[in-house]
């Protein structure tokens, strides 16, 4: 071989490999989802197995479910995991997203001091609870931030004919799940979360779980792939494997064992597997 065939060979080994990880991965996977997946663990568990089933390694964005199809609306993310049922919808309608699939559901719930003020403690309705709320001007802390959390507090104001955001009493935070849970804690404030978060938190606040059990608070996941047709230079194989790797029954089971002996309880109950 030539000295000339030599490098054109360095040159196209090198062109096949400069896309995979030094362990002989196959490329990054951009994944958007909301805090709480992060917030509560649940990726580190997961994403671990998925990297050393595939090859593939997972960037995380922990954002907000808006935040995170914004993300998908310009191409900068590969698949998506998120819980706001309409913003879903229109995402995958307007041509962003694709093979949107059910992966797993828990509930929002309501914190707040344990003194309770406003006295919402036990209250079946949700809207109700936070009627109360308003009345006592007691605080309350918003997530602020557009996620899938944010729009059902939002629709629960508009159930309980309200809109107190320019009431003193309503602060927002424009913060992950986390951190507003420990603004409301530190604030003694009442705030909407949902239950896996509260859960991996419980022990280290001084908040109450004071109502529960609506069913307008359901919180339903999908994994969503950012369109190739739109984005062409996303890692559509890699989106594709990761959703998928969601919906797997193994991965169904391992979500369902989740957070049960280190909380007591099951975290996410799955959807995609019956």
């Amino acid at each position: 071989m030539n000295r000339f065939m030599k490098m054109f060979s360095l040159v196209l080994m090198a062109t096949c490999f400069a896309g995979m990880s030094p362990g002989g991965g196959r490329g990054d996977i951009i994944f958007a989802t909301t805090t709480s997946t992060q917030d509560t663990g649940l990726l580190d568990v997961l994403i671990p197995v998925f990297e050393k089933k595939t090859g593939y390694r997972v960037k995380t964005i922990a954002v907000g479910s808006g935040q995170a199809m914004a993300m998908g609306e310009r191409g900068e993310a590969d698949v998506l995991l998120v819980h706001s049922k309409e913003a879903e919808e229109k995402f995958v309608k307007q041509g962003f997203g694709v093979n949107r699939r059910i992966v797993m559901h828990n509930d929002f719930v309501i914190l707040g001091p344990k003194a309770d003020p406003a006295k919402i403690r036990g209250l079946a309705s949700a809207a109700r609870a936070f009627r109360n709320i308003a009345s006592a001007k007691t605080l309350f802390i918003s997530r602020g931030d557009r996620s899938g959390t944010h729009v059902m507090e939002l629709k629960l104001w508009k159930k309980a004919g309200l809109n107190p955001e320019r009431e003193k009493w309503y602060q927002q935070t424009g913060l992950g799940m986390g951190q507003s849970i420990a603004v409301a804690n530190e604030k003694l404030g009442y705030l909407l979360c949902d239950r896996a978060t509260f859960l991996s938190f419980q022990r280290k606040i001084d908040l109450a779980l004071l109502a529960e059990g609506d069913s307008i608070l359901l919180n339903v996941y999908h994994v969503i792939e950012v369109n190739p047709k739109k984005f062409p230079k996303i890692n559509a194989a890699g989106g594709r494997a990761f959703a998928d790797f969601w919906v797997a029954p193994e991965t169904q089971e391992m979500i369902r064992e989740f957070g049960i002996k280190k909380f007591g309880a099951v975290l996410f109950y799955p959807d995609a597997v019956k």
